[in-house]
Order: C-alpha cells, then sequence, then structure tokens
C-alpha cells in the first residue's frame, strides 16, 4: 500500500507514489511527499525533542518524512510516535520495521510488521547522474553494475549503499563504510562485509529510490 499524504497532490508525488507501489515487496508500505513549508509542525512533541538539528530545513525535511510514516502506521491501527535514536535511525512501535528518507525535495517512508521482512531501508535522490568523485569514493571492485543504466548507475549504487547500511545497522550495530557493502544491481542483492544479505528493488524515476531488506519475501 501506498500513501501521498497530501490533499493537493502533486503530479511528481503521484508519479513517485506509483513507482514506489509497483516496486513495493508484499506487506510494505510506502508514501511519498514533497517537503512544504510548515512541514516541521506535522512533528509530534517527543519526535520534536529527539531531534538534535535545528535547522529549518531538516526539521522540515523530518516532519514531512513522519507525517508520511504516521499515515502508513495510522491504516493498520497504530498512533505511536517515531522518534529518533541516538545513532539517528528512527525508532518504530513494536512489531514494526521500517526507514525515512529524504533528499532537499521530496521524503519518502517505508514501513512493514516484522515477519518475512525482518529490517528494511529506504533512500532516495535525485534521478541526476553522480559527481565523479562521489563515485569514487562508493563504488568497489565488488559492485556489479553492468546491465544498469549507465547514466544512472553511480548514482543508484550511491542510494543502494545509502539504503543497505540504514537496513541492516538495527541488526548488526555495526557502521559501514561504502566499502564494506558489495552491491549487484543486475541481481538486485548486497551483502556486507560481515555477510548479510539483502534484497534490494528500486525506481530510477521521477527520483531513484531503493528499497533493501532482510527476510525471505520473493520480488
Amino acid at each position: 500500500m501506498t500513501a501521498i499524504t497530501s490533499l493537493a497532490v502533486l503530479p511528481e508525488e503521484m508519479s513517485l507514489a506509483r513507482a514506489l507501489a509497483a516496486i513495493a515487496p508484499h506487506g510494505v508500505r510506502t508514501g511519498c511527499r514533497l517537503i512544504r513549508d510548515g512541514d516541521e509542525t506535522h512533528l509530534l512533541p517527543e519526535e520534536a525533542r529527539s531531534l538534535p538539528a535545528r535547522q529549518p530545513a531538516m526539521r522540515r525535511a523530518s516532519g514531512a518524512a513522519r507525517w508520511i510514516a504516521h499515515r502508513l502506521l495510522a491504516d493498520i491501527g497504530i498512533h505511536d510516535p517515531i522518534p529518533r535514536a541516538p545513532s539517528g535511525a528512527p525508532v518504530w512501535p513494536d512489531g514494526m520495521t521500517g526507514s525515512l528518507a529524504h533528499d532537499d525535495d521530496m521524503a519518502v517512508a517505508a514501513l512493514a510488521e516484522v515477519g518475512d521482512i525482518i529490517s528494511l531501508g529506504i533512500d532516495v535522490e535525485p534521478a541526476l547522474p553522480l559527481p565523479d568523485d562521489i563515485f569514487a569514493l562508493v563504488a568497489t571492485s565488488a559492485d556489479r553494475m553492468d546491465r544498469s543504466d549507465l547514466h544512472l548507475a553511480g548514482r543508484l549504487l550511491f542510494v543502494a549503499k545509502e539504503a543497505v547500511y540504514k537496513a541492516v545497522y538495527p541488526l548488526d550495530r555495526q557502521v559501514l563504510g561504502y566499502e564494506d557493502i558489495a552491491v549487484d544491481l543486475d541481481a538486485r542483492r548486497a551483502t556486507t562485509r560481515i555477510g548479510r544479505k539483502l534484497s534490494l528493488v528500486y525506481c530510477t524515476a521521477p527520483r531513484i529510490v531503493v528499497l533493501a531488506f532482510v527476510g525471505g519475501v520473493e520480488v
């Protein structure tokens, strides 16, 4: 199920919502929202207190992402806050796993009941090539991108590794660098340096979004 959490839905939100619905594994709920002025007011009091960032842009983005997640949770009868842990990860209600992300303009969220999916991560970036200097930091000889869209392969690799980190940190509590995650975009799989294996699904339009998850769900 996908939520577009705005009464005045904009075309880019509708397009990305459809793309997320098309890639989401069974049982994963997703949503998106273009970040708007005033979105920081959607932070619940416990959430607002847990966020160290005082920059208005960061709080707006966090508010937009959590508003999506609040509505996805409300669909299944859960109305708990989603505070930020000291590690930076969102703290989900018991029995749930999820992830939040945003770029400069768009916020996204994904969540699922813990079961076939144990943990998941999401990340989003504009559908633009990755600068060469950043690509040099992200890519390793273990990564496989042979048949992916070469125009966007670097950015897709970057987003995939960010999503993988979000999915595995709650399980392994290990800080990973880009060199510690091997991504095979063709096989839609990733492996961390300790052998944790994840599945990947992604879209590249209207934005690049990757969902990384640990579990036995077929995609």
